[in-house]
């Protein structure tokens, strides 16, 4: 796993919008969603849901793979010591 992976959003304006001189507000039109949802996306308040996912392989031409794994490996480097203390006991087939 990646150490301290860039936030999703972060990305997605580092490298998607910002060398195409995309605003917010352009590309939540280009997006099909609104600017207040995108903003929220960029800024690391919300998270890459699979039908964003989808929206951002259609409007980059990438996979929408790409962008939930992104996610996944985030969320992972965020909550890891979290989840290390969560108790889980091993399951076991009955019989």
């Amino acid at each position: 796993m990646m150490f301290n992976p860039p936030a999703p959003g972060e990305t997605i304006k580092q490298i998607c919008l910002d060398p195409l001189g995309i605003t917010i507000t352009a590309a939540a039109k280009g997006l099909g969603v609104s600017r207040k949802t995108l903003s929220a996306l960029i800024h690391g308040r919300t998270r890459i849901t699979p039908e964003m996912a989808y929206r951002l392989s259609r409007a980059f031409n990438t996979t929408q793979e790409s962008w939930i794994l992104q996610q996944a490996q985030y969320d992972e480097w965020v909550h890891k010591e979290e989840w290390e203390q969560l108790h889980v006991e091993p399951l076991h087939a009955v019989g």
